[in-house]
């Protein structure tokens, strides 16, 4: 590769948990950038024991070695977007909210993982209030799902119009794009985006596929890497659910459980 098509890469980081498994978090980040040929990067939080069947053990990164990682990353190949998953405490979110602060970062996804696809929690409960206070106002695009946005709105969340209500109560207390995934929502897999006031409904099949694990992960990259390449919200919002829905009708089959989806089915 020549120095004017390494200068064209988009430069993506994800600051998430480690999955073992490969599944979700860091290595489900990392796979996903390189399918959408961008260099990625990363910073640790947390350290799981997980696989397909749930996660057996959880081991937190010191604040400070986040914060170290930071500065590694943006003092000398800085990001053009950064991914944000799963923080594990106040501490470690505040060590992150002040290193985006410091280095100015563009293109933040914030993805509020606040429990596996098992059940597990991957977040302390003293720690939702600091990712509220901390990171919303840091994000550019916040991406929760359906639980994890009535955690963050305070209302209930069973049909479009309370997906609507929702989204708009999470814009007063962001100045970010909100993209709601209606995922567990039953027929059609239909998310909604509302940025600059506007809605946009992504709408597509629900895949019978079982193999889900990794799904907010993989998508949150997506739009990360989409809004590196320059894409508005809206565009890297919907190429995002386009590659997720390829990753899941692809089809992978690995694990006794819920299995990851296919990262390199476009490749």
């Amino acid at each position: 590769m020549d120095k004017a098509a390494t200068a064209r890469m988009p430069r993506v980081l994800t600051i998430a948990g480690s999955d073992c498994s490969g599944g979700a978090g860091i290595q489900a980040d990392l796979k996903t950038m390189t399918a959408h040929r961008a260099y990625g990067m990363s910073v640790v939080t947390a350290l799981t024991a997980q696989n397909t069947t749930g996660v057996s053990a959880i081991m937190t990164a010191e604040p400070a070695f986040v914060t170290a990682q930071l500065a590694a990353v943006f003092e000398d190949i800085p990001p053009q977007a950064a991914k944000i998953g799963m923080t594990a405490n106040a501490e470690i979110i505040a060590a992150i909210a002040a290193g985006l602060t410091k280095y100015h970062a563009p293109n933040v996804v914030l993805d509020p993982v606040m429990a596996a696809e098992s059940g597990a929690r991957l977040i302390d409960p003293a720690a939702i209030e600091a990712l509220r206070e901390l990171l919303l106002p840091l994000a550019d695009i916040i991406t929760p799902n359906l639980p994890e946005a009535e955690i963050l709105s305070g209302l209930t969340i069973k049909t479009p119009d309370e997906m609507r209500k929702a989204a708009q109560k999470l814009a007063e207390q962001t100045p970010a794009a909100v993209l709601i995934k209606g995922g567990h929502l039953t027929g059609e897999a239909s998310d909604l985006l509302l940025w600059q006031g506007r809605e946009y409904w992504f709408t597509a099949p629900r895949v019978a596929n079982p193999n889900s694990h990794g799904t907010g992960c993989t998508l949150s990259s997506a739009i990360a890497c989409r809004l590196a390449e320059g894409k508005t919200p809206a565009e890297a919002c919907r190429l995002a659910k386009e590659y997720l829905t390829d990753a899941l009708l692809a089809g992978l089959d690995l694990g006794r459980g819920k299995g990851p989806l296919n990262h390199c089915c476009r490749l």
